[in-house]
């Protein structure tokens, strides 16, 4: 699944999509940045409640498809801004990580 696609369905929200087409191949769940640094795969759904400037670094990286913000979490303009320049894909919903990661898991197969 495309990450384009992922923001069709209802339970998620685009909040900034530069590169819509990179396919989705797994999730990671993780907000100690350091650690989604040397776990999260490549192409990997990266779902967490961090929001700071720092989540941008991570994503690039970690070449993550999505950054997913749970739990209603939301990115000020600046960090947007910055994902985007970075080609930094992030959605947004209100679910819990673990939700999100039962929902994905259910429709990336």
């Amino acid at each position: 699944m495309t990450v384009g696609k992922l923001c069709e369905l209802s339970e998620f929200e685009a909040v900034c999509l530069p590169e819509p087409e990179r396919e989705i191949n797994g999730v990671y769940i993780g907000d100690l940045l350091s650690w989604v640094m040397g776990r999260a795969r490549q192409d990997n759904a990266w779902i967490t409640i961090m929001s700071n400037i720092n989540v941008a670094a991570v994503a690039s990286l970690s070449d993550v498809s999505c950054v997913i913000l749970a739990e209603g979490v939301t990115l000020d303009d600046d960090v947007a801004s910055t994902a985007a320049q970075k080609g930094i894909n992030v959605i947004s919903t209100s679910f819990a990580a673990y939700e999100t990661a039962l929902l994905l898991g259910s429709i990336i197969q």
